[in-house]
């Protein structure tokens, strides 16, 4: 099982699953990071928390924590 905090910079995946519930799944769903969507890590702070990502058109970020929850292909 391979999780977006493992991807590298600039390797665009597939989200498969969220493993998660209540109110960060509904953040996710809402940043439109649901399952099918391709996304890509552009930017890594100095310390690799927050990474910035690519999602449908726009740059969002995400700490390891959350980032950990998201399966990819």
């Amino acid at each position: 099982m391979k999780t977006l905090d493992t991807v590298k910079l600039n390797d665009t995946v597939i989200i498969n699953t969220l493993n998660c519930t209540g109110k960060l799944h509904r953040r996710f769903l809402d940043l439109g990071i649901i399952p099918g969507t391709k996304i890509t890590p552009i930017f890594s702070s100095i310390f690799n928390d927050p990474v910035a990502y690519e999602v449908r058109g726009s740059v969002i970020a995400l700490r390891h924590e959350d980032s950990e929850k998201i399966v990819v292909l």
